[in-house]
């Protein structure tokens, strides 16, 4: 089918967009067409601002507003603990939880070889000048339970473990609520390891 230009421009854009295929991406473009000016421009305005007034935190490498971010000015939080994750919106689901009040340390990434990625790709060296320059007993490894998400896991484990700092591994397995015999081998297998007495 063809489309006056700047509907294809405003279908090519929505479709650079993760999950978005070319019918999703039209819907949304003659959604756009059907909005309101006003709503349009301040959409538009929404997603420049975003991109030109977000930055990551200098400290931790969440995103953030201001520098250092809110959760590193925090000083009520916990500062002996730091809890490693893969990208900023694992900050956010960690915090909506509200059960833990220690810090962040964001990678932005995992160590993937068959992608060509690194350890020195992501934020790993400045994790580990904060554990030589801050008092901190304990990392809790919250990667994904995937290959990659092991790898870093590891890999980052057996760069902090001779300072004597505690490392620790956030718990996979079954998710509450879930049934044995939908879960698969692996699943299993790590809610086996993760066991604890009652």
């Amino acid at each position: 089918m063809h489309y006056p230009e700047p509907i294809t421009k405003l279908i090519d854009s929505f479709m650079k967009l993760p999950g978005i295929g070319p019918k999703s991406a039209a819907r949304l473009a003659f959604f756009v067409l059907d909005m309101k000016e006003d709503d349009v421009l301040n959409f538009a305005k929404a997603l420049v601002d975003a991109k030109r007034n977000l930055t990551f935190c200098s400290v931790c490498g969440h995103i953030t507003d201001q520098d250092p971010c809110y959760i590193c000015s925090d000083t009520s939080r916990d500062r002996s603990v730091i809890c490693v994750v893969e990208e900023p919106r694992d900050v956010i689901a960690m915090e909506k939880m509200r059960d833990y009040n220690g810090l962040y340390h964001v990678l932005h990434g995992t160590i993937s070889p068959m992608d060509g990625v690194g350890p020195e790709d992501i934020n790993i060296a400045d994790l580990i000048k904060r554990l030589q320059n801050e008092e901190v007993e304990e990392v809790i490894l919250a990667t994904n339970p995937n290959v990659e998400g092991e790898a870093t896991a590891m890999y980052i484990s057996r760069l902090v473990k001779p300072s004597g700092i505690k490392v620790t591994r956030i718990a996979h397995g079954l998710p509450v609520g879930g049934d044995l015999e939908y879960a698969d081998e692996v699943t299993l297998s790590k809610a086996l390891e993760g066991r604890r007495e009652v």
